[in-house]
């Protein structure tokens, strides 16, 4: 919680218990907290600067003595024994631990004299926060905050947003911090490297086709297992995560692997004379037992993810879900789907181009391929 507008602390920690107990009232948030206690006992130093500029002495000289003597500070370092170590100077807590201690503080006047510290401020006793927090510049509150069973830490962000809305006065802000405030910049980046990556596989392909049109065939397939992933994702109650996003742009390779062999074959076969159908048709079928094998080999090994337990199985079982459910029903619906958008674009770029093609008499034997080309 940020104040911007520069005002009474006290303020800010009235607003900020507004705030939680608004947000105390969502069903998403378990609990909201903050330490913040502005009714700590203290000690308020005012500096005399009439005098102090009659003695010839700088108000930062006041300041620094007492940060020196009572606050402490870094000075230097030395090393010894291989090893660097700092220098904090300060004084031992025995002359430090009373007001009285500060008549045995002394500050050099422009005379070149020693005078006591005394004569320059004056303690007053008040209350106010121990400790006072800065994020971007402007004083806040930090707040503590944790989500209900069922609920994802989206809905929880989400929740602080509108209540945040609806009850802070102008010149109030919030700004999120730590895990959260990764997690929101951690989801952006995550689908700017999903789009760069289908971006990748189309110009990569592109260039193994010598086409911008027939890559299409496969990139329009992968919607299909990402759907899958998602399915598969609620029905066993997987957050959409980080690591879920990450399980999806592994599929983008996986995926794109099996329609990759669907459309090499079949763009073989139309190259030697076939029908646009029956060349998909024949790619299809040539490539579906090493597709179906390799697909739920990956699935197979994948389960341990899914139903293992112990540290970090959130994690693993959001990835093992996410993979699972996408070469699952990638696979099964894909490997009627491709055939399909095989047809589709490679009409429409023999609409453009007119590739040669052998003759009918030219053709191999394509019952013996699969052991010429390989899984």
């Amino acid at each position: 919680m940020e104040d911007k507008t520069g005002g009474d602390i006290r303020q800010l920690e009235q607003n900020t218990q507004k705030f939680l107990g608004a947000l105390s009232q969502r069903p998403e948030i378990q609990y909201a907290i903050t330490s913040f206690n502005s009714n700590f006992p203290q000690y308020q130093v005012d500096v005399n600067v009439a005098r102090c500029k009659q003695s010839g002495i700088a108000v930062n000289t006041i300041f620094s003595t007492l940060q020196g003597y009572v606050g402490g500070f870094y000075a230097s370092d030395f090393n010894r024994f291989g090893k660097q170590y700092r220098v904090m100077l300060q004084a031992e807590p025995r002359y430090r631990g009373n007001p009285e201690d500060l008549n045995n503080i002394y500050v050099r006047t422009s005379s070149g004299e020693m005078a006591p510290i005394t004569e320059f401020i004056a303690l007053h006793r008040v209350f106010g926060p121990e400790n006072i927090t800065r994020f971007n510049m402007y004083t806040s509150i930090a707040v503590t905050g944790a989500q209900k069973a069922g609920y994802s830490t989206g809905d929880a962000i989400k929740a602080v947003q509108e209540v945040a809305a609806q009850t802070l006065p102008q010149g109030y802000g919030y700004e999120f911090s730590g895990l959260t405030r990764e997690e929101m910049a951690s989801g952006n980046q995550s689908i700017l490297i999903f789009i760069l990556s289908v971006i990748f596989v189309y110009f990569l392909l592109s260039a193994q086709y010598e086409s911008y049109i027939l890559p299409l065939s496969i990139l329009f397939s992968l919607p299909i297992g990402i759907s899958g992933a998602f399915i598969f994702a609620k029905i066993m109650g997987v957050e959409n995560n980080i690591y879920l996003q990450i399980s999806l742009i592994m599929l983008i390779g996986l995926l794109a692997k099996n329609a990759i062999l669907i459309v090499e074959f079949s763009l073989q076969r139309r190259h030697r004379g076939m029908s646009i159908v029956q060349a998909a048709i024949e790619g299809a079928t040539a490539r579906l037992r090493p597709i179906l094998m390799t697909s739920f080999a990956l699935i197979f090994g994948l389960i341990p993810l899914v139903i293992g337990g112990g540290v970090g199985a959130n994690g693993n079982r959001s990835i093992g879900v996410g993979a699972v459910g996408g070469m699952l029903i990638g696979t099964m619906i894909g490997i009627l789907v491709i055939p399909a958008m095989f047809v589709i674009f490679q009409t429409l770029q023999e609409k453009i181009t007119h590739p040669a093609k052998q003759p009918i008499s030219e053709l191999t034997n394509f019952e013996g391929e699969e052991e010429e080309f390989g899984d």
